[in-house]
């Protein structure tokens, strides 16, 4: 390849062409190509490298704090967990297509947040924006917004996320206006962006961390309108158990 064609790839961004250029033409020759097909067949190459970058920064930009992918979630371990019921949502990805939210229960390191990130993972795979924050996180940035009001902007940056994922809801003590705004947040997202959430608490409970009875019966009752629920409270701890790859489970 000549300085100019080089050049030329790199003001056009075409990475994937630039770096196997060779590769490319090689491959060409032997199969000897037309110029439609050659022209074809470089392309098709260089589209297949732009979305995988593009995936992987999706990934990157996630925020997840652990890749847990769904075909390593060890549900042989976890019996009482309804796997049909799982993968077939995971599956179907109507969770994704039709803005349903997917809430886990149950006590801490039963899988939870393995299960949820495999969810997250599958959406930023297939081209959706998507983050990850624990609870007690998102609840902190919202109420320090109240001090500059920035709130409006930082509701803004969660409400546009394709697909949401909130760790751990219950993991913290929260005030009146936190409250206030974390409602705001998943009312903003109600029916138009598919939010994840997990938590060692039943939905009876959320009463006592929210403390608000007006707002907590709003919030669940949007919720339970348009959510897959998963009650995992007779799922037995994976945490400190290592996997035949001597990975962590979830929690």
């Amino acid at each position: 390849m000549n300085e100019e064609l080089q050049k030329i790839l790199k003001t056009l961004r075409l990475w994937g062409l630039l770096a196997h250029w060779d590769e490319l033409l090689a491959e060409a020759r032997q199969g000897r190509f037309s110029h439609e097909r050659l022209l074809n067949h470089v392309l098709q190459a260089e589209a297949r490298t732009k979305s995988e970058k593009a995936r992987l920064l999706r990934r990157r930009r996630a925020h997840i704090p652990e890749l847990f992918e769904i075909e390593t979630f060890p549900f042989a371990r976890q019996p009482k967990l309804d796997r049909q019921r799982v993968m077939s949502l995971y599956d179907s990805f109507d969770y994704m297509t039709k803005q349903r939210n997917i809430v886990w229960m149950g006590p801490t390191g039963c899988g939870k947040t393995g299960l949820a990130t495999g969810f997250l993972l599958q959406a930023l795979d297939r081209g959706y924006r998507g983050y990850f924050i624990p609870f007690p996180e998102l609840v902190a940035e919202l109420y320090a917004s109240l001090a500059d009001h920035s709130e409006r902007k930082v509701l803004r940056k969660y409400a546009v996320y394709d697909c949401l994922l909130i760790d751990e809801v219950g993991y913290a003590e929260v005030e009146p206006a936190q409250v206030g705004l974390f409602f705001t947040l998943l009312q903003k997202r109600h029916k138009t962006k598919t939010t994840l959430l997990t938590s060692n608490l039943g939905f009876g409970e959320w009463g006592s961390f929210l403390k608000n009875t007006q707002l907590t019966g709003a919030l669940l009752d949007r919720l339970t309108e348009t959510s897959h629920v998963f009650n995992m409270k007779n799922c037995p701890s994976l945490r400190d158990k290592l996997d035949a790859d001597g990975e962590r489970d979830g929690a």
